[in-house]
C-alpha cells in the first residue's frame, strides 16, 4: 500500500494508505483502524465491525450513536442498512474527522452528525434524544479506552439508550475473562451476549428488550442484512454466545 497522506496531533501520527482497492487509516506502525472498499465503503472490512451489525436482528433503529468515528466505516454501513436513520458520531480527535470527509467518502447527510468531543464526556453530558443503539469502537494506538469496561461508563452508556435499546461494546477478546466488566453489564442489563471474533476482538450485546425471534427467524433476518451489506452475518450469529 502507498502512503497517501500523514499528520500529527497531540495524540500521535496519523497516516492514510491506499491500494487503488482498498483505503486505510492507522495509528501506528502494523496498525489498522478503518478499512473501506472505495467502490463499496458500505461493505465492512474487519470482522469486528461486520459482527457489531448483529445488532439490527429485529431492530429497526430511527437513532444510532457511534462513539469512535475512524475511517466511518460503521456510518457507511448503518446508512445503507437502515433507511432513514440518525446517526450521531462522536470523535475526539478534529483531524481524524477531516480525514474521513477527505479519504473515507464518510457520508453527508442531514441525518448525520459528527461531534467532536471526548466520547467518554458525550455519554456523561449529552441531554438530546436517546439512542437506540449505542456503538462503542474507542481505540487508540495503545489499544481500548480503559474508561470503557468501568462501573460509571456503563451506567451512563445505558441512560443514554431508550428503554428498549442496546449498547454495543467492541472488547479486546481478553475483556471476556475480566469477571468486573461482565459484572458491571449486568447490573445494568438484563440480557449480555456477545461473540469471540477469533481476530482478537470481543463483541458484547446488552439489553433489558431481547427480541423473541427464534433461530431460525435470526438466520433468516441475517441473510437478508448479508444481502444488503454485502458480508456475511450468519457466521457471526453462530457465534453469539450468552455472558452470564
Amino acid at each position: 500500500m502507498s502512503l497517501v497522506y500523514e499528520t500529527q496531533d497531540e495524540h500521535g501520527v496519523i497516516r492514510v494508505f491506499d491500494d487503488g482497492k482498498f483505503r486505510t487509516l492507522s495509528f501506528a506502525d502494523g496498525d489498522e483502524q478503518s478499512r473501506i472498499n472505495l467502490k463499496q465503503p458500505h461493505v465492512l472490512q474487519h470482522e469486528y465491525t461486520q459482527a457489531m451489525l448483529l445488532a439490527l436482528i429485529d431492530r429497526k433503529p430511527k437513532r444510532a450513536c457511534v462513539l469512535g468515528l475512524g475511517g466511518g466505516a460503521l456510518v457507511h454501513a448503518l446508512s445503507k442498512a437502515v433507511s432513514g436513520i440518525h446517526i450521531t458520531a462522536v470523535e475526539l480527535r478534529p483531524e481524524i474527522i477531516a480525514i474521513a470527509e477527505e479519504f473515507f467518502r464518510l457520508p453527508k447527510s442531514k441525518r448525520i452528525e459528527v461531534i467532536t468531543e471526548d466520547a467518554i464526556e458525550f455519554v456523561q453530558n449529552n441531554k438530546s434524544k436517546k439512542f437506540d443503539i449505542l456503538f462503542t469502537d474507542l481505540y487508540q494506538h495503545f489499544g481500548m479506552d480503559k474508561r470503557v469496561a468501568t462501573q460509571t461508563f456503563l451506567e451512563q452508556a445505558k441512560n443514554q439508550i431508550k428503554e428498549n435499546g442496546m449498547l454495543v461494546l467492541n472488547c479486546w477478546d481478553e475483556h471476556q475473562y475480566h469477571s468486573d466488566l461482565k459484572h458491571f453489564l449486568l447490573e445494568q442489563f438484563n440480557t449480555l451476549t456477545a461473540l469471540d471474533t477469533g481476530c482478537g476482538n470481543w463483541v458484547v450485546f446488552a439489553t433489558n428488550v431481547p427480541h423473541n425471534l427464534n433461530l431460525k427467524e435470526q438466520k433468516d433476518q441475517c441473510s437478508q442484512l448479508t444481502q444488503t451489506l454485502g458480508f456475511n452475518l450468519n457466521k457471526w450469529q453462530s457465534r453469539l454466545e450468552e455472558v452470564i
